[in-house]
């Protein structure tokens, strides 16, 4: 009895499938004897093998025309996580670096070079070290009336220092000396700074301050270096809004005040203990001298107290890192500042960190070494200067003192 449905056809062993006929006859198709791979039958066995493991019609095989490997399924490789994590810190380096470079032309673009000291006449010999003078005018330029109303800057025209620094950055450390804006001093011959016409030595004596009034900051470096023997390497100055608007961006700076104090003229009203000041109450602070015994030497102090906490609590990580407090911190300076033809941002940084070493003990902090006074200017002492001035030249450790 015949078991295959109707419609196949017969064969001497009886009806078969039509497939069955096909597939024996594949199976049997004789190839190369090169292509046999060792089967000594001849059939197609690269053929039958895809064919029997079902990779014609997506059997395990691989489906997607892969030959199974060892006779398991086909199994996607494992990611590289090695050579990902290369590529991923290659990404973020250059990542780095391109907002790094790119933050260093927007700073430097900023910076205000208008001071050119190749107009200084006679100047001392270079020592060894940096020095530079650090300068804060009363400039009011930019400032609203509500503004010179709020800071208690007045409206006087013109520019003026309220006060005057030199930073020596050298191998013993930093130095940071105050010159009294009192400080009674000679004029020397000079070069006028826009009309170039040589103005003869006269003699004439008067207060430090005065130098830049007359003829801005050439003439007050000028005068800085005859007075000193000192060579200024660089110029820096900042006026009032600059000051008020870097302490605000920074969120404040604490300083810790020994004993209250109180001067309608500067605004300021401080009780004693810790304490954060804004930007106001900061220019308040470095600007009071009527309060004090010793005047514009007690200033000083202040000045050079408060600029090295400035220094030390903005090179934090919480402001470098931070570019939200970051940029508006380095525009609220750059807006404002002024330097010399040559200064340089990495000149730059590298004033900020030494003063930023003074606050830290690295250095040290004083008065230029006062003798006395004459029509009411301090007169400073000639033989502690001269001995400061060449330790500062030499770059040896700074023993002056400017007790009296």
């Amino acid at each position: 009895m015949n078991d295959w449905p109707e419609g196949y056809g017969r064969g001497s062993q009886g009806a078969q499938p039509e497939s069955a006929r096909v597939m024996r006859h594949v199976q049997r198709r004789p190839v190369p004897q090169q292509q046999s791979q060792g089967y000594d039958d001849g059939y197609d066995a690269s053929y039958d093998s895809g064919y029997n493991t079902g990779q014609v019609y997506g059997g395990q095989g691989g489906g997607n025309g892969v030959p199974p490997q060892s006779g398991a399924p086909y199994a996607r490789p494992a990611p590289n996580w090695r050579r990902r994590l290369k590529i991923g810190s290659l990404v973020l380096l250059v990542a780095l670096l391109a907002v790094s470079i790119g933050t260093y032309f927007w700073a430097d673009s900023k910076l205000k070079r208008e001071v050119d000291l190749s107009k200084v006449i006679e100047r001392p010999g270079e020592g060894e070290g940096t020095n530079y003078l650090i300068v804060g005018s009363d400039s009011r330029e930019g400032m609203s009336a509500e503004e010179k109303k709020k800071l208690h800057t007045g409206s006087a025209e013109g520019k003026r220092t309220d006060s005057m620094m030199i930073l020596h950055d050298g191998s013993n450390g930093p130095t940071l000396i105050s010159l009294p804006r009192d400080s009674d001093v000679e004029i020397p011959s000079f070069k006028g700074s826009q009309s170039g016409k040589l103005f003869p030595a006269k003699g004439r004596h008067t207060k430090l301050n005065a130098a830049y009034a007359e003829d801005g900051p050439e003439l007050l470096v000028r005068t800085v270096e005859h007075n000193t023997g000192l060579h200024i390497d660089h110029y820096v100055e900042i006026g009032f809004a600059g000051f008020a608007n870097i302490v605000d961006a920074i969120g404040g700076v604490e300083i810790d005040i020994p004993k209250a104090f109180k001067d309608k003229n500067s605004g300021a009203d401080f009780q004693a203990g810790k304490q954060t000041l804004d930007g106001e109450q900061s220019l308040a602070f470095v600007r009071t001298r009527y309060a004090f015994a010793q005047s514009d030497l007690d200033r000083t102090k202040n000045q050079q107290k408060f600029l090295a906490a400035l220094a030390s609590q903005t090179a934090t990580p919480g402001t470098i890192l931070n570019p939200f407090k970051l940029y508006p911190t380095m525009s609220a300076g750059l807006d404002t500042l002024i330097v010399d033809k040559d200064m340089s941002l990495w000149s730059l940084g590298q004033m900020f960190f030494a003063m930023k070493g003074v606050t830290g003990g690295e250095g040290k902090s004083m008065n230029m070494p006062i003798s006395g006074s004459r029509g009411g200017n301090l007169v400073w002492d000639k033989t502690k200067v001269k001995q400061l001035v060449d330790q500062l030249k030499n770059d040896e450790k700074v023993t002056v003192t400017s007790d009296r």
